[in-house]
């Protein structure tokens, strides 16, 4: 998992009945629907629906929406999904006990290392995100 955005192409549709709002599918993320009052809500709305939608699967390959078949009321609108930083913001945390030397645990308490941050920081740049 690298720290660069999926860009997914989405269905936008805008209606106006009992309201002006928009509502946002996507062929490539089969189930995805998700809707807002404006274009960008939408777009927001939709990062964060196809993110949780994917998340733990391996990542659908984008689609060419060059064939998609659009009714009058739907433009195709692309919007980048980055799944480490959402993984961040959504992550939990989980609690692991290591084992570590001795005296790297005195070191660390004399020198008030957080060792879960760095083991943290030292998994991530091994997973390159």
């Amino acid at each position: 998992m690298t720290g660069k955005g999926i860009v997914y192409p989405i269905i936008v549709s805008e209606y106006d009945d009992d309201g002006h709002y928009f509502v946002a599918t996507s062929p490539n993320i089969p189930g995805m629907v998700t809707q807002g009052d404006t274009l960008s809500d939408v777009v927001y709305w939709a990062e964060d629906a196809i993110a949780t939608m994917i998340a733990g699967e391996e990542y659908p390959t984008p689609q060419d929406p060059t064939d998609w078949p659009l009714k009058k009321n739907e433009r195709v609108v692309f919007v980048s999904v980055n799944m480490v930083q959402w993984l961040k913001k959504h992550s939990k945390t989980v609690r692991k006990n290591i084992t570590i030397p001795d005296y790297l645990n005195d070191w660390a308490v004399e020198n008030n290392v957080n060792v879960s941050r760095i083991t943290t920081e030292a998994l991530m740049e091994l997973a390159d995100i």
